[in-house]
Parts: C-alpha cells; structure tokens; sequence
C-alpha cells in the first residue's frame, strides 16, 4: 500500500461550507448527494513551500466539471480559494501538503436521484493533509487491468468526477496481482491511463503519452507535455499498445499525488531503466523546479 498515515494529520481542521472542524467531527449529511449517488467532483491539489501549485488551473477545472453537471448555487472560484487559504492556515500547512478539494450537488430534501430535490445549494468540503508524494523512490509495478476505461460515450472523462468505481475495482485487480496500481484500456484496446495516474513511455529519445480520449488530461500530464516542448524534447500524443509500454526505454506515470513516478515492470515484463534515463531525469528535475518557483502563496 503506498499511502501511510501521518500522525501530523491527528487533529487537523476539514473545511465543510464555512466551518473549520476537527477530522473527528467533519462530517456531510446522509441526504448529501455524495453519499446519494457520488454525486460530486473533486480536484487533488499540491502545496510546496508557502505556495499552491497550479492552483488557479485545478479550480478552472473544478467550475467546468460543476458547470457540466449543471449544478446550481455553485461557489464563485474566489470563495473556493479562499476556503483553501483558510483551511490550510488553519492547520499551519505550507509544505508537503495535499488537498483533496470536493463540491457536492448538495443536501437534497428526501432520497432520491433527481437533481430537483437538491434546493440548498453545493456542499464545499476542503481536506488538507501533511502528505509527501506516495510513491516509492525505486518506481512501482504494474499489471494490466481487465476493466476498461469510461469513453465519452459512457461517462465523459474530462468531468473530474466521483464516480470512480472503474478505477476502484482495477486497482483491486493490481492489489491481488501484488502491483502498486493498473493500467486502464480504452474500448478499443489502447493504453489510456492507470487507474490513478496517466501515464508515459520514451522511446528512442521520443516522449509519448495517449490521447486524451478516454482519460482525464491531467495538469501534471500538460505540465510535462509543455516542460518538453520548451526543452525542445521531441514529443506526441498518440495510440499507444501495452506492448509498446513493454519495450519503452521508459515508462513513467504523473499524478498530482504522485508526481513523475518510473515503472519498472508491467505484467512481469521488467521495463530497461527509468531511473538512469536523461529525458526523464531532465522532465522530473525541471518539474521539481516548477514547485519551488511557481504557485499562489498561501498568506
């Protein structure tokens, strides 16, 4: 399991529609319409010394996915990063911090699927954590799942939602196959993304990563994508196969969680070397200089 608790998130503060509240006590209602029918979206986001990265792009992101759910009474994305502000002063948060950032539909009047019975507006709930990248430095294993990925035919992946119940049951298939998590296919066969992550391979000196069709184009992934273009790194998005990842030079996965992570075997088949590869050497070293420079500042 590469998530373990941090015991500096014993008492920390959770933000629920303008109350700060002890973890203990921080709790939605049971006619939320998260509880209801995962009724919400979400972004992941990362503090680096006094600064919150990319922090303007992941609220963009969370007001288009609320914005394609049509829900109603959505809080101005001033309000958003305020609650974030606050909440992370609140719990004297300025490094190796994670927030998992949640707008509901809301509380709804009775049980139910209809978004009409939802009359009070969205439920805004911030929850920081103390919590370094969770991968290990030596790269993880993976396995390629059975469940495929949401096309926009079935459910668009482009809205950050919380249905992740495809994603949950493929990171199971990894858990009983002893890999760190799983790469997703799309309907048609080719690699999407991991059931967590998206997902890169390098070959010949060339950097890859699957069209965003039927995965999220996460802010890590266009982060690299224009870390190479300025380092004039020959780079496209394209079909990839899972052969194709076997015999990479390099496969790596980002993730606002995780960062640039090398994978050093899929499906048994061990990948060359990440690790002493000078691309992905230059991507992770020019993206940990993103961190230290770039963000909104906390106070």
């Amino acid at each position: 399991m590469a998530q373990q608790y941090d015991n500096r998130n014993d008492n920390i503060k959770v933000w629920i529609n303008g109350e700060l509240l002890h973890r203990n006590e921080a709790k939605v209602s049971v006619f939320d319409s998260v509880v209801q029918g995962g009724d919400a979206v979400w972004e992941g986001i990362r503090v680096y010394k006094g600064k919150i990265f990319k922090l303007n792009e992941h609220v963009n992101r969370l007001m288009e996915s609320a914005h394609t759910m049509d829900f109603k009474n959505i809080p101005s994305p001033k309000e958003v990063v305020d609650a974030i502000k606050k909440t992370l002063i609140a719990n004297d948060m300025f490094d190796e911090a994670h927030i998992r950032l949640t707008l509901t539909r809301g509380e709804k009047i009775t049980s139910g699927m209809d978004p009409q019975l939802n009359t009070k507006g969205c439920t805004l709930i911030v929850l920081a954590e103390f919590k370094r990248p969770i991968y290990p430095n030596e790269g993880i294993k993976l396995i390629t799942a059975s469940i495929r990925r949401n096309g926009p035919s079935n459910l668009d992946s482009k809205i950050h939602h919380n249905n992740l119940i495809n994603n949950i049951l493929a990171k199971i298939e990894a858990n009983y196959a002893n890999a760190d998590d799983a790469i997703m296919l799309d309907d048609r066969g080719f690699v999407s993304e991991t059931n967590a992550t998206n997902i890169f391979i390098i070959k010949a000196g060339k950097l890859s990563t699957p069209h965003a069709t039927a995965c999220l184009p996460g802010i890590t992934r266009k982060t690299i994508l224009e870390i190479a273009k300025k380092a004039d790194i020959p780079h496209e998005e394209r079909d990839i196969s899972v052969s194709e990842c076997f015999n990479a030079d390099v496969v790596f996965t980002t993730g606002t969680m995780g960062e640039l992570t090398n994978v050093y075997e899929i499906d048994g088949r061990m990948i060359k070397s990440a690790q002493n590869n000078d691309i992905f050497k230059q991507l992770k070293e020019q993206y940990k200089q993103l961190t230290e420079y770039e963000g909104v500042t906390i106070q």
